[in-house]
């Protein structure tokens, strides 16, 4: 018997989609399930659900028009909401119904499946995960099954547990029999399935990609990192063939290839894994043509894979043909779609499309050409510059790699990263990127070092290295998991609060440019702590304070000596410019310094 699967993912800004849930949407729908996945406020989808059963149960097309109108009535209950509904005006048995469904969703009585599986991300996105897997619970029929895994719930299930009395999957689903007891398929083996992402509104800014992994885990230990708790065996060759078959043959062909490996420089099989790379069509140069995705949707329409999510991406497409015609065509193409009853999504039939497919599929053809656009390769989580070879890099020039991200977390490892890095040039990689941990057991003029060693090496080199500095974030402390505020021991929270002003203004990344360097992080050191010290409105605004405001801080600031100097350097360390800090200050040239960072942004 068919069994009813919501997946959810907490309403988290994350970068990639959710591959433990592609998973799992591809292992249920082997097994004859219904299989539906959400991410967003779980309270919408809620209104959702019960809108769904309340069309149904008035049977009443002509409500498609105004079924968004009827969704907000069924969360909020107001009646203004419905005054232009003229389907409900005289009808006192549906607007009775109709708040029926509103009590239901007020009470949390939510339509119910049979097992609810919802992923975890990083543990500073744990309340939004906790109240995630609490309300999750409303969604369960009887004997229901509520499953939680994924990177929070292995690093810390008994948190997650105490929080939610649900005792977390730990670790991957690499092991027969983990979901159904008469059920031996390895769930993180198979491919994954793309059609779930055509159900949410929620687009990730990684995507059009093959996402995999070639190996698991990592050789390394690394005190800062949680890849021994994730993926503790280290598995040197994992081959992506079949996956991009799949892949390819249900979703299309992708744009890229993102892999998530952790460490494939320390694989006996690396130059076996680089060649099955380019045997995928990713070689150096490589080029690609993109799929329809008319064609992508109407064919797993065909094949009954997803309804739900095609019909939805067949309506956006229908939108998209209809703003390319002209007004005569337009309307015709209108008409023809309100014939069909392919205007709104609850009167939208599979059988229907299919049919439509004769009007639609010839004119997205007609306004929707495709070329051949550049692909890349991307080992995403970063390369170990301590196991660089010239034969690997060569062998790494071979393919389309493009950033080739190698790991600077050290300034005590320059002399092996700048080799790495060295070797990338001279073998033709000339796009790089890295990321930069800080916060941790550095200083912060070696966070300084690390971004002029890469703007120098750029020069140099003529190359570009895309540096991104990532604050180190203590995953598992019971004091900190649940938010961003663990502090270094040699940095301080205006430190820290400086670099990510800076960063925000160039949108996380440093680039090639030693003027642009200079004027972002300081032409020296003192420049650079200068900038660290500095009130953050001034650090955001910079070019409008330059001339004034900031030269009278510095004056201000620089000629605080002795046990002023020490005050004033321990309050705005603290990054707490309240009044009460402010006034509470003993030396009144200390308040008048601090006077500066209370001043509010410009807009």
């Amino acid at each position: 018997m068919s069994r009813k699967i919501l997946l959810l993912e907490p309403n988290y800004k994350n970068k990639y989609p959710p591959m433990p849930l592609m998973k799992l949407a591809t292992y249920f729908r082997n097994c004859g399930d219904d299989v539906r996945f959400f991410k967003g406020d779980l309270r919408d989808f809620a209104a959702q659900l019960l809108t769904e059963e309340l069309y149904e149960k008035l049977k009443n097309p002509a409500l498609a028009r105004h079924f968004e109108a009827l969704k907000r009535y069924v969360r909020y209950g107001r009646m203004t909401l419905l005054e232009d509904v003229r389907e409900l005006s005289d009808d006192m048995m549906a607007r009775e119904m109709a708040h029926s469904y509103y009590l239901r969703c007020k009470r949390k009585e939510y339509p119910n499946f049979d097992i609810v599986a919802v992923t975890t991300l990083f543990t500073f996105y744990w309340a939004k995960t906790i109240d995630t897997i609490n309300l999750a619970k409303r969604f369960l029929a009887e004997n229901g099954r509520l499953l939680v895994g994924g990177i929070a719930a292995t690093i810390l299930p008994e948190h997650i547990e105490a929080e939610t009395g649900i005792k977390p999957i730990v670790g991957l689903l690499d092991r027969p029999y983990m979901i159904d007891e008469d059920n031996a398929a390895i769930i993180d083996a198979l491919p994954l399935d793309y059609s779930i992402l055509e159900e949410i509104d929620y687009t990730y800014p990684a995507h059009d990609a093959y996402f995999g992994y070639m190996t698991r885990g990592c050789i390394r230990n690394c005190p800062f990192c949680a890849v021994k708790t994730l993926e503790p065996i280290y598995k040197d060759y994992l081959s992506i063939r079949e996956q991009i078959r799949c892949t390819e043959e249900y979703f299309g062909a992708q744009r890229n290839l993102l892999l998530m490996d952790n460490n494939v420089f320390a694989s006996s099989h690396f130059f076996d894994i680089v060649d099955e790379i380019k045997e995928q069509g990713f070689g150096q140069g490589a080029r690609y043509t993109a799929p329809s995705p008319y064609e992508i949707a109407i064919s797993n329409l065909r094949r009954e894979h997803n309804v739900r999510g095609y019909l939805k991406k067949l309506l956006v497409l229908y939108e998209r043909i209809a703003e390319k015609l002209k007004e005569q065509e337009a309307g015709k193409f209108y008409l023809a779609r309100e014939e069909a009853g392919l205007l709104y999504f609850p009167t939208a039939t599979r059988e229907a499309a299919l049919t439509f497919d004769a009007i639609a599929h010839p004119l997205y053809e007609k306004y929707f050409k495709r070329l051949p656009r550049k692909r890349t390769l991307d080992f995403n989580q970063g390369l170990d510059a301590r196991l660089v070879t010239r034969e690997k890099m060569e062998k790494l020039a071979e393919t389309a790699i493009n950033p080739l991200r190698i790991a600077f977390d050290h300034y005590e490892a320059k002399e092996v990263y700048i080799r790495a890095v060295r070797m990338a040039a001279e073998c033709g990689i000339a796009h790089l990127s890295n990321y930069l941990l800080y916060n941790y057991d550095d200083k912060p003029e070696e966070l300084y070092h690390r971004m002029k060693i890469n703007v120098e090496l750029c020069d140099e080199l003529h190359v570009a290295i895309y540096s991104f500095p990532m604050k180190y974030h203590p995953i598992r402390d019971p004091k900190y998991f649940r938010n961003r505020d663990f502090v270094g021991k040699h940095w301080n929270r205006k430190f820290i609060r400086a670099v990510q002003a800076v960063l925000n203004a160039t949108k996380g990344k440093i680039g090639r440019g030693k003027s642009f360097f200079e004027e972002a992080f300081g032409k020296d050191i003192n420049g650079y702590f200068d900038i660290l010290w500095m009130p953050e409105t001034f650090i955001i605004e910079r070019m409008k304070y330059k001339e004034n405001l900031t030269r009278e801080w510095r004056g201000a600031f620089y000629a605080l000596t002795g046990e002023s100097k020490m005050e004033a350097r321990r309050i705005i360390a603290q990054n707490d410019f309240s009044e009460s800090v402010v006034a509470g200050a003993v030396y009144e040239e200390v308040r008048e310094v601090l006077r500066y960072y209370m001043l509010p942004k410009l807009n």
